[in-house]
């Protein structure tokens, strides 16, 4: 992408020196604590090339976030731009909350060209464009190494893993060995006390109705498939291939105890069971080796298993969209270019706490976290091979998560048979379209 000479050539026709603006206000919101700071050096660097504009940045938690982002749109005040997430795009695109932004690319003569491939594809419909791509996320089995050397075992029985919804393959015996009761015995040993476990093999995140972290890589690699195509009217929770691998993961914890039950869980994430020693491993996205790296230093990253069809990682991505109600939209607009620009980007790879959406970038952010020891190979080996799937995107997004999160919840509970529960779920969401 090579936008910036332009876009200097414009700021410094703006900047004249002996001028004084009245300055535009952009109100800017994110969630992500990690990346606040970067961005708020990439605003700076903005502000100096535009004395007239000024960025005010605002972080809050993620499920505040979207709380007052809900609530600022029903008032009409919400933020002029904002990072937005892919299971949104629905529900904004449909009620005229986040703006076209083919027509300002084209005026602009924005090249898109140097993002990864389906990252700008992921937030288009019909023809309209509504956010630019910041940055991109695949996932990994994070480990950690202390646990992992005390079993016996090296970095390299975790590279190559397999997994099917029969037997769990090589990873299901990994997470035996690796789950370690308040004796000392492991789950692969006679003896092993299940109603006593000092650390589970593996810990996952309550199952989330995309199922990033916890599921979905796992089921994509039976070759099953949320949707057929982008914007499908048709979903397929009910495939058999999707309720044993629910199935697995369920009887992992219920049946084997390799792995904490829902009700053992609580409300706890997979990273406050890893940082509590509860965990040997877990799988994760990239947007969290920062904090990995930060919060427990002795964990590491390997590849996700490969499943019947392969290894499989849903490939996210977030954008910065813009308010349809803005009163500052031609600020909001550079605030937007800029940053998706070389500049900014380039800040956010030296940083290396997220990969930014630019393809060239990826050596930079991957240096960035060799300075700071974390090898962050099983996330970009994923990214650049035909291994990904994109996210679900279609129309009623928010009462799809809704349906899908209960019958995940009485799948994991062993309440009915997984593939009734399911086909229910799916023929309640289809009756949608």
């Amino acid at each position: 992408m090579k936008n910036l000479t332009n876009y200097l050539l414009v700021s410094a026709a703006i900047l004249a020196p002996t001028t004084v603006f009245a300055q535009d206000t952009v109100r800017y919101w994110m969630w992500d604590g990690q990346q606040a700071p970067v961005y708020q050096q990439c605003a700076n660097d903005f502000e100096a090339l535009n004395s007239d504009i000024h960025i005010e940045i605002t972080q809050t938690g993620w499920d505040q976030y979207w709380t007052n982002l809900t609530t600022s749109f029903i008032s009409g005040d919400a933020p002029d731009v904002f990072v937005n997430h892919l299971m949104r795009l629905p529900e904004f695109a449909a009620n005229q909350m986040i703006e076209d932004l083919t027509p300002l690319l084209a005026d602009a003569s924005y090249d898109t060209s140097g993002y990864l491939p389906g990252l700008l594809e992921n937030w288009s419909k019909d023809g309209a464009i509504y956010g630019l791509p910041k940055d991109w996320a695949t996932v990994a089995v994070a480990y950690d190494r202390d646990k992992l050397k005390a079993a016996g075992l090296q970095p390299s029985d975790l590279a190559d893993m397999n997994w099917n919804p029969e037997d769990g393959g090589s990873f299901q015996k990994i997470i035996a060995h690796l789950t370690v009761d308040t004796n000392g015995k492991r789950g692969d040993e006679e003896g092993f006390d299940p109603n006593s476990i000092a650390t589970f093999g593996l810990v996952l995140n309550p199952l989330s109705p995309q199922g990033e972290t916890e599921w979905a890589y796992l089921a994509a690699s039976t070759g099953w498939r949320f949707i057929d195509e982008p914007w499908s009217t048709h979903y397929n929770f009910d495939d058999p291939r999707l309720a044993k691998t629910l199935t697995w993961i369920r009887d992992l914890a219920r049946v084997h105890h390799l792995m904490p039950t829902v009700e053992q869980t609580g409300r706890l994430g997979a990273e406050t069971l890893m940082f509590s020693d509860k965990g040997a491993m877990t799988v994760t996205g990239s947007w969290l080796v920062g904090l990995y790296h930060q919060s427990k230093p002795s964990v590491a990253f390997a590849p996700i298993p490969a499943g019947p069809q392969g290894r499989k990682t849903m490939f996210n991505g977030l954008a910065d969209s813009i308010w349809t109600g803005s009163p500052v939209k031609d600020a909001a607009w550079k605030w937007v270019q800029y940053l998706g620009s070389d500049a900014c980007q380039t800040t956010v790879a030296k940083a290396g706490v997220v990969f930014p959406a630019q393809q060239d970038q990826i050596e930079t952010t991957v240096k960035a976290f060799e300075d700071k020891g974390v090898d962050v190979s099983a996330f970009t080996k994923v990214a650049t091979e035909e291994t990904t799937f994109a996210p679900p995107i279609t129309d009623y997004g928010n009462e799809i998560s809704s349906i899908v999160k209960a019958a995940l919840e009485s799948v994991m509970l062993g309440r009915e048979n997984p593939e009734e529960i399911l086909t229910d779920a799916n023929e309640e969401i289809n009756s949608l379209f």
